[in-house]
This record gives structure tokens, sequence and C-alpha cells, in this order.
């Protein structure tokens, strides 16, 4: 009877062990169709930025006076020519690369600055936060562009500089969101439970309160890409950025915003490119906020 008790306990299988945190994430991730959508239209850009100049259909620089402006449809022109008469479409698809880089690297640096700063402050707080938040109040007496500005013409013109001096415009205010919910999530219970059983700050900081603020604070950097692009797009006209004729959205809408009158689909298709990659990152990063926030 023993025997028979300790073969049917030997031979019983083993509980189902439970999916990883990341593992659950992707998927609820891949289950929610918008995100997926997002995630993957991002993946089409990222591609065509990688492989833009071996797609595109005509040399995105020769340029033909008797060719400007010519409308969508036109033949060797499906969406048209720029004001120089070169092919928007060629310089659409090759300046993906450099507009992608020009958005998304100021707000990525700005985020990996702006979270250690406002993660500090908001754990720390006392007369560290103070310090640390009073600092940063003193670039929100300049508007963001006036600063971007400012700092490009001190730096000097090019794109290196530009992109120091938009990270520098973006890390006062993702720092100040990290702050606050940092700020927030000090006093939850598991911050102190873990407190409690003796646990460093920098181990709750890394184990306990990243992993429930970054969320929020990747959502609204992402929310910062299109305004980066505009930025990097006014800094370029003013000579301070991406300098003609190198193909980049905002640069090239700048360039056509004398044919919004005469041509005004034309005009509009770079910020149709911008306005489209903003919206896909929000709907990105908020698919992942809620993957990341699911409580069950």
């Amino acid at each position: 009877m023993n025997t028979l008790a300790s073969s049917s306990v030997a031979t019983e299988p083993a509980p189902p062990r439970s999916r990883g945190y990341w593992a659950s994430v992707l998927g609820r991730f891949v289950r929610n169709p918008v995100a997926m959508g997002a995630g993957l239209l991002l993946l089409a850009l990222l591609l065509l930025a990688l492989f833009g100049p071996q797609l595109a259909p005509a040399d995105p620089y020769a340029s033909s006076m008797f060719k400007r402006l010519q409308p969508i449809g036109t033949p060797d022109y499906p969406l048209g020519s720029d004001e120089l008469g070169r092919d928007l479409l060629s310089r659409l698809i090759v300046g993906a690369r450099l507009s992608l880089f020009v958005g998304i690297t100021p707000v990525l640096l700005a985020f990996v600055i702006g979270t250690a700063i406002g993660v500090l402050a908001g754990y720390a707080g006392g007369v560290t936060n103070t310090v640390i938040m009073r600092t940063i109040d003193v670039f929100y007496a300049f508007p963001s562009v006036l600063l971007a500005i400012a700092l490009s013409g001190a730096l000097g013109a090019g794109i290196f500089n530009s992109l120091v001096s938009l990270t520098i415009v973006f890390v006062p205010q993702i720092a100040r969101v990290a702050e606050s919910v940092t700020a927030q999530a000090r006093h939850r219970d598991y911050v102190e439970a873990a407190r409690a059983t003796g646990a460093s700050a920098f181990t709750i900081v890394r184990v306990h309160v990243l992993g429930n603020v970054l969320g929020p604070i990747f959502v609204y950097a992402t929310s910062l890409v299109a305004v980066s692009m505009i930025l990097a797009s006014g800094l370029s006209f003013l000579g301070l950025g991406v300098k003609p004729p190198e193909p980049e959205w905002g640069l090239m809408l700048n360039t056509l915003r004398t044919a919004i009158y005469t041509q005004p689909l034309v005009a509009a298709l770079p910020g149709a490119m911008i306005f489209i990659t903003s919206i896909s990152f929000n709907l990105l990063s908020d698919g992942l906020r809620s993957a990341m926030d699911h409580k069950g």
C-alpha cells in the first residue's frame, strides 16, 4: 500500500511553472490589435530607414526645375515633386532614416537622463528633491523653441549639436514626470515592506520602484517624439541642424510650406509622415503600458 502511494506521488505531474513577467507582458501585448498594428507600422518604418536608399525608385537629390511641384500621380513622380523638382516619394523613403534619428535620439537620451534625475529626486525627497527640482524649474522659464535655438546657437550648427540641444530641452520635462510618479511610488506598501526587510535604497529603486514608474514615463516620452521632429526641423530651417539638400521630413515640411496653396496634398505629405509616426509611437507605448500594468 505504501509502495502504491509512493508510486502515485512520484508519478504525479509537477505543477506548471508560472510564466515570467515579460513573457506575460508580451502575451498581453500581442493580443492588443491596435498596439500590434502600431508596432508593425513602426517596424516597417524602421526597415524603411535601414534600407531606404536601396528602396527609393529615383535619386532623391536629382532636381529638375521643369518638373517643380508636380501633383500626386504624375508619371515618374507617384507622390509628386518638391520645390526643386525632386521625386518626393524617394525623398520620403530616404528621409525616414534621418527623420527618425533626429526625432528619437534626443528623446531617448532625455528619457535615460531625465528618468535618472527624476527618480533620484522623487525617492530621496527633502533637500535633494528641492535642489534638483528648483534647478529644473529654471528651464521652464524659457519656451522649448527658444531654449533649443539658444543652445544650438551657442554650441554651433550641426546635427550633433542640435541633438545635444534638444536633449537638454527634454530632460527637465521627463525628469518632472519621473519625480512625480516616483514620489507617489515611494510611499506604496511594497516599498515600505522592502524597506522594513533592510533592503538598500538602490535595490528598492531598481527592483520595486523602476518597474512601476517606467511605464508612465515612457508613455510621456514617446509623446515628445513628434515635438522633437518639429523642433529639429525648425533648427534645420534656421541653419542650425539638418541642412539642405539632405532629405528629412521636418526640413521638407518647412521647404514645402510655400506650396500649401498650389499643391496642398504634396506639401502635407512630410507632415503626414511625422503625424503617422508620432501616433504610432503613442499607440505602441499605450499598449505596452496596458500590458505592463495588468492586474491579475
